[in-house]
């Protein structure tokens, strides 16, 4: 294994990338670099990166990232690995989220809608009438929470500004 530039190191990703497009692996290592002899009293620790392309002894290499360069590599990093890992991630289920939001939107129109309670207290029809009043009670409970939830969130909203 070879340790190399912070560049170059990000070079030969991006050619390692290209050479896997079609076929292959490639390991990303990430490590919190200390040393047992060492203490750092600021907190601050370097990063060790290494890289490995398909378990070749001669395609590993790494890189030791100082604490005051990680900002600038990670931005370069993640453009990098943006580039190039896009088109392996799947897209979202559009059609999943849009029978979640229509369920969504039916219980909130369900919960918003007067239940009329009608039929006889006795007799036949009676077990019906007391299903609806059931309803209504639950509708009432629903409705409160809801309106705690929004009182909460409004709440919330300015307490931030």
């Amino acid at each position: 294994m070879m340790v190399v530039d912070n560049d170059v190191f990000l070079k030969h990703l991006s050619e390692l990338f290209e050479a896997s497009k079609e076929h292959g692996s490639i390991w990303l290592t990430h490590k919190r670099l200390t040393h047992d002899t060492t203490t750092n009293d600021d907190g601050e620790y370097p990063v060790l990166l290494r890289v490995n392309h398909g378990g070749a002894k001669e395609s590993k290499i790494s890189t030791i990232i100082s604490p005051g360069a990680l900002p600038a590599f990670h931005a370069h990093y993640a453009v990098l690995l943006k580039a190039h890992l896009t088109p392996l991630l799947r897209k979202r289920d559009k059609k999943r989220e849009k029978v979640k939001s229509d369920l969504a939107t039916k219980r909130k129109k369900r919960m918003t809608e007067p239940i009329v309670v009608e039929g006889p207290k006795r007799g036949n029809g009676r077990r019906k009438r007391q299903r609806l009043v059931k309803a209504v009670k639950k509708q009432e409970s629903s409705q409160k929470a809801a309106a705690a939830r929004t009182e909460e969130e409004e709440k919330r909203k300015r307490e931030r500004v």
